[in-house]
């Protein structure tokens, strides 16, 4: 098995890329093991969910360059990775990247096809792949400069440049970092202060800036409207604000 699912309780789920001898380099045998993955998640209401990878190493060097170099155009009408990203970047419940040693290519779309991005004092991101003859082919052409801006994402995929942790916070591409020991614990704690809050409200919120937060204004205030009144009626809202009240009322 390249990839396991381990669960931390609370319905906090930790995915973990297990091939730490090539750098949990992906392979379509990967990417069929994290679609499985993700589909039982969802099936059994996870909570939260942390993607990490095996060893100190790699979160995920990239695609499989033996692999990669055998695929033709038929392989990128398939959308391979693409296809997994979008699923990743739609499950219902908060997802987090504990980022410890390389993030590139593929790697890097993977982690930013999730919520959130926690890396290690020594990690080490980037989009190399012009390098090789393609361009990023799975998500990075619009979520990267969606996430730190137009300009410094042509920065990183027309130069192929690494970018070492201190810039990667610094230009919002991660949202912590912490020292190489403490990168899942940090992602776990990070997923668990998401996941406490209301399923149907961080799902829907999720949807709100994934899906419309980028397009027209009047779509995104619509969708905004139908998600507020559909959880003014949820019961959890209710339950949530009386015991609000009742703290509030006992001080």
């Amino acid at each position: 098995m390249t990839v396991k699912v381990e669960e931390r309780g609370g319905g906090i789920y930790i995915v973990t890329l297990d091939r730490p001898a090539a750098k949990n380099a992906l392979t379509e045998a990967m990417i069929d093991g994290l679609h499985d993955a993700l589909g039982n998640l969802v099936k059994q209401n996870a909570r939260g969910l942390v993607i990490t990878g095996a060893g100190d190493k790699a979160f995920a060097s990239g695609a499989d360059i033996a692999e990669l170099k055998s695929r033709s155009r038929r392989d990128a009408w398939r959308r391979i990775n693409s296809t997994l990203f979008a699923k990743l970047e739609r499950f219902p419940a908060p997802t987090v990247a504990a980022i410890n040693g390389f993030a590139l290519g593929g790697g890097l779309e993977l982690a930013l096809a999730c919520d959130l991005r926690v890396c290690s004092d020594t990690a080490k991101l980037g989009q190399p792949e012009v390098s090789l003859g393609i361009i990023p082919g799975a998500g990075a052409t619009y979520r990267l400069p969606r996430l730190i801006g137009v300009g410094r994402a042509k920065d990183m995929i027309l130069t192929a440049r690494i970018v070492e942790a201190t810039e990667a916070l610094q230009m919002g591409l991660v949202n912590r970092v912490v020292p190489a020991a403490k990168v899942l614990a940090a992602a776990v704690e990070l997923v668990e202060q998401c996941a406490v809050h209301s399923a149907p409200a961080l799902r829907l919120a999720k949807e709100a800036i994934d899906t419309h937060g980028f397009g027209s204004f009047d779509a995104a205030m619509a969708f905004e409207s139908t998600a507020q009144a559909v959880l003014f009626d949820d019961p959890e809202k209710h339950a949530r604000m009386q015991a609000f009240l009742d703290r509030k009322a006992a001080k």
